[in-house]
């Protein structure tokens, strides 16, 4: 039986975070869900995401003996080598011109196909800032005004992605529409809660079920202080996304190669491996962050107290998007996930034989260079030697000082794929 120390339990829960890495590896995943090539015709590969440039490595090797081409879109410093498919790069989680130039690319690159030819499509997390390309009538700075609002209101990825693609010449099923008649078949890596292929990257390659109507009425439900030419373009709804049904889309397929269930299953597996008994409380967790976290930390607490609803030595895991709601002009330091956990923490109060990690599988949380964090009994109580008020920053949106102070921080680096956030509570 292993016994339970800071050491132990820190370095077991960074095994659990490799493994849910690991179950989304595209090299490891996506050569299983390859399509049949054509017998007659071109195969183009396209991409948009965190995961694009090690999904398009993954179709170069499983298809070496395929005259490829094509082009990739990933975030800058999220490059692989790539031998026959282009490869470009944008901005995340703010767009900019490199990804709007790419995105316009790609749109050039699938017209005039036929109906022998097959578009790979590889879509990942993230893709909704990398191929921002505005809407006619809107300019690149009207999307990057309207991305900060999105991104500092507190709406779910949903209704985020329901704006963007309003607003979008790429998004919403346009990418797979301008395709039209040849095949389209996408694989995709969810990093959304459910599994949404029309919000994973705003949806290029599958229909758009959602409304201008909606879209504005999400601009309104948040308060959000949008451009004028924005506000404008969702009030006229001139041109809507394709819809289900549209017969554009008709030779659209999807497939569903990882998921953040599927890394919540590789983390329950290898916590097994360990000693440990896994509950998964589910892989689509919303809310405000530190609220989150304080559930979180309470069901922690019971099992601790009571073995309730589990006996240790156990380990809580759960997926999902929270959010982070600033205040307008506030600054801050850490994501969700170091909010979450923080939150995590000053629920716990120290509480011994109780760990937990919050953290992003595509190795950064929000605009940090960490994937998030790791806390323990000791974790408050090394920030308030520092002279840190943990409660103080949480209000502030500084977690990331705690665990700087902590040493908890966790710093993977791009991990090249993206499964969303992942949790674990260790409870000994």
């Amino acid at each position: 039986m292993t016994h339970w120390t800071d050491a132990t339990a820190t370095a077991a829960l960074r095994d659990l975070y490799a493994a849910a890495v690991r179950a989304a590896d595209p090299l490891a995943v996506l050569a299983a869900h390859l399509p049949q090539p054509p017998s007659k015709g071109r195969v183009l590969v396209v991409g948009v995401g965190k995961a694009a440039a090690k999904m398009a490595q993954a179709v170069e090797a499983a298809w070496a003996h395929l005259p490829l081409s094509g082009l990739v879109i990933a975030p800058h410093g999220a490059g692989l080598p790539l031998s026959r498919i282009a490869l470009r790069f944008g901005k995340h989680p703010t767009p900019d011109a490199g990804g709007a130039a790419a995105a316009a690319e790609m749109l050039a690159m699938v017209q005039g196909l036929t109906e022998d030819d097959l578009v790979l499509a590889l879509i990942s997390g993230g893709g909704s800032s990398l191929s921002t390309l505005p809407a006619p009538g809107l300019s690149l700075e009207d999307l990057i005004a309207t991305n900060q609002a999105l991104l500092a209101s507190g709406a779910v990825i949903g209704e985020m992605n329901c704006i963007r693609k309003h607003l979008s010449a790429f998004s919403g099923g346009r990418l797979a529409a301008a395709a039209h008649p040849a095949r389209v078949v996408t694989l995709a890596i969810s990093d959304v809660p459910g599994d949404d292929p029309e919000v994973i990257a705003s949806g290029p390659t599958v229909a758009d079920p959602t409304s201008f109507a909606e879209a504005r009425a999400i601009v309104a439900r948040y308060g959000m202080e949008l451009p004028p030419a924005v506000v404008a373009h969702l009030a006229a709804g001139v041109e809507e996304s394709p819809k289900p049904g549209d017969p554009r889309l008709a030779r659209a397929e999807l497939r569903m190669i990882a998921t953040p269930m599927m890394a919540l299953a590789a983390m329950a597996e290898a916590a097994r491996g360990m000693g440990l008994t896994p509950l998964i409380l589910g892989d689509a967790l919303e809310g405000e962050a530190r609220h989150v976290g304080t559930v979180l930390g309470g069901m922690a607490r019971s099992v601790a107290a009571h073995g309730l609803p589990l006996p240790g030595p156990c380990v809580l895991l759960s997926g999902g998007e929270c959010t982070v709601t600033m205040a307008k002009g506030a600054g801050g330091a850490g994501g969700r996930n170091t909010e979450c956990l923080l939150g995590i923490a000053l629920a716990l109060n120290g509480a011994p034989g109780v760990w937990a990690l919050c953290a992003d599988t595509d190795g950064i949380d929000g605009k940090s260079a960490h994937a998030g964090a790791i806390a323990g009994p000791g974790t408050l109580a090394a920030a308030r030697a520092a002279g840190l008020d943990p409660q103080g920053l949480l209000a502030a949106h500084r977690s990331l000082d705690v665990f700087a102070a902590s040493g908890g921080l966790l710093t993977p680096g791009p991990t090249l794929t993206n499964v969303n956030d992942v949790r674990a509570i260790l409870v000994a």
